[in-house]
């Protein structure tokens, strides 16, 4: 090499040597989109972010999409002063926790002092209660803000009979993120979604990435089946481990407040926030479980939890079709894409490590009909004193929602739930009561004194078929860690005992027709028509749901979190990117 060429060499490697490195390309901007409580926190701990930025950014995607899903009743107008003081407790040095500065929603049946709480009934659009929730207080006290009021079904779905879920007279019609196209049909094209939402509690603003996650309830599927719709990770606690009070009843015997979330480890993480530290003194129940070590329920998301579990395949009706006793035709069972979906999650669980054993309930399998949980609780057309229909829901709202009033005080819309039939009735103009109101009608026909009797049989009824000789009995005899429903199928049976589940999104697809002679659920489409040329259904979420007895949360969040981690079929929806 000649020198000249040489010394140009080595002048630009020291050059080179000299000069700045180049600065690093800019972070990525932080994004909620799908992003987990965990994400949130490390980013606003890096300095990242801030709870502030975190609530403008689900603001705007509320603006932007809610419109489309009308998944809201109230936007809390003070969640960006909430962000700002939490923002300023991490700068001085306090955090409170996993949940600091996350944006929760609540369900609007639960009380908030500074948001008014619908309940989705024109008698109550603007009823500001004077005292919050406990799980209100508990959720702020660990940091949460509260960005909004979810849409619900009016009530909790407990106003009438066939009334489309997630209708209310406050707003009308939530939809699903999954397929929010409203039914087309004559019949059913009264503004409802084509794609069900899925019980009383909407999950939609949760799976469109709106807030973190929500709060839902439930009396007998409210937080598994909008779960299992909206490919979320759900939690229906045992009652009494989450407080009740401040939260507008159906009935104590069966009423539960849950988390819902795009993963088992945010649910888990809610869940804890939820939980009082001690028993509350406004709801006897609370003192049933007992909560874990600082109520933290993150040392359960193990990886290898299925190992070694025993999960019992609840056969007979959940996934078989079964002739009850006395009867001619079968009924329960899955069709072909749901039957396939559960073989496929079984598969998964046996490489896991878990022994799968068949186990059917008993008391679904008994060949008396006295002692056939099928067959009992149902046969309500002549009303709640009729002898095989249960009065226990009836009852109950007799008695714990007059209470609810009662707890109002002199800011009460209506005293009694006489008086919101009347009003119902009064204001017919506004949709209050556009599905009629027979639930409420057959509730206040109800005497708490003369009745008592009744609603109490019924509920030993209840507890003895869908407990003691039910999911006790099979869990008990084949030493079972968790029974597996398909979806949400299993709500029924476990809300009367007041028994806990977990959910997990794991199928997604295109609703079939049922097994021939049997109707199509109501959670995949109405059955009502044809639908116009054209028109084609979209794929609707399926999930699967461990179910264990009282106060089993811990081992069933084990199951669920390894059950999620070796599938993760979770997708968000696409119509709201």
């Amino acid at each position: 090499m000649k020198p000249f060429a040489i010394a140009v060499m080595l002048a630009t490697v020291a050059v080179s040597a000299c000069a700045p490195a180049p600065a690093p390309p800019p972070a990525a901007p932080f994004s909620v989109v799908e992003a987990t409580i965990p994400d949130m926190q490390k980013a606003m701990q890096e300095g990242r972010v801030t709870s502030r930025q975190i609530v403008e950014q689900y603001l705007v995607r509320i603006a932007l999409y809610n419109d489309q899903l009308n998944a809201v009743v109230t936007v809390n107008p003070k969640s960006l002063q909430e962000a700002d003081r939490l923002d300023q407790e991490r700068k001085s040095g306090k955090t409170r926790g996993p949940l600091h500065g996350i944006p929760i929603a609540l369900k609007d049946n639960i009380h908030t002092t500074d948001i008014r709480t619908t309940g989705g009934a024109i008698a109550f659009e603007n009823l500001v209660p004077s005292y919050d929730a406990t799980l209100t207080k508990n959720l702020r006290d660990a940091g949460a803000v509260i960005i909004a009021k979810t849409t619900l079904s009016e009530l909790a779905n407990f106003v009438t009979n066939g009334m489309p879920g997630n209708y209310n007279a406050v707003v009308g019609y939530a939809l699903n993120p999954y397929d929010p196209r409203r039914d087309p049909r004559p019949v059913t094209g009264d503004g409802r979604g084509v794609l069900n939402t899925g019980g009383s509690s909407s999950g939609g603003g949760t799976a469109a990435n709106l807030w973190a996650a929500n709060v839902g309830t439930e009396t007998s599927g409210s937080i598994l089946s909008p779960s299992n719709q909206n490919m979320l990770a759900g939690i229906k606690p045992t009652v009494g481990r989450i407080s009740r009070y401040g939260v507008i009843p159906i009935t104590a015997d069966q009423d539960t407040a849950g988390p819902m979330a795009r993963s088992v480890t945010d649910a888990a993480i809610l869940l804890g926030a939820l939980e009082s530290a001690v028993p509350d003194a406004n709801d006897a129940a609370t003192a049933t479980c007992q909560a874990p070590p600082n109520r933290d329920y993150t040392p359960f998301l193990k990886r290898e939890g299925l190992k070694g579990a025993r999960i019992g395949i609840p056969r007979a009706n959940y996934y078989d079709r079964i002739t009850p006793p006395g009867e001619k035709n079968p009924r329960g069972g899955l069709n072909e894409a749901q039957a396939k979906s559960m073989a496929d999650a079984i598969e998964v669980l046996k490489k896991e490590g878990a022994t799968i054993v068949d186990a059917d309930i008993p008391s679904v399998v008994d060949p008396d009909p006295k002692n056939n949980f099928l067959l009992w609780g149902g046969a309500c057309e002549k009303g709640p004193r009729g002898p095989n229909c249960s009065s226990v829901l009836w009852y109950g709202m007799k008695r714990d929602f007059n209470a609810w009033l009662a707890s109002l005080g002199p800011g009460a819309p209506v005293k009694t739930l006489a008086e919101l039939r009347a009003f119902n009735t009064a204001h017919t103009n506004r949709n209050a009561i556009k599905y009629a109101q027979v639930n409420l009608d057959n509730s206040d026909l109800l005497d708490l004194d003369k009745d008592r009797a009744k609603w109490q049989a019924d509920r030993d009824k209840d507890i003895r078929l869908a407990a003691t000789h039910g999911i006790d009995e099979v869990m008990t005899a084949q030493k079972l860690d968790a029974l597996l429903f398909p979806g949400a199928s299993g709500a029924g049976i476990a809300a009367k005992p007041g028994y806990p589940t977990v959910i997990v999104p794991f199928g997604l697809f295109v609703p079939q027709p049922p097994p021939s002679g049997q109707s199509l659920p109501a959670s995949l489409a109405p059955t009502s028509g044809a639908y116009p040329d054209g028109f084609t259904l979209q794929p609707a979420p399926y999930g699967v749901s461990f179910t264990g007895m009282a106060c089993s949360e811990p081992r069933l969040i084990e199951l669920a979190y390894a059950f999620e981690q070796a599938t993760k079929k979770r997708v968000p929806p696409t119509s709201a990117p």
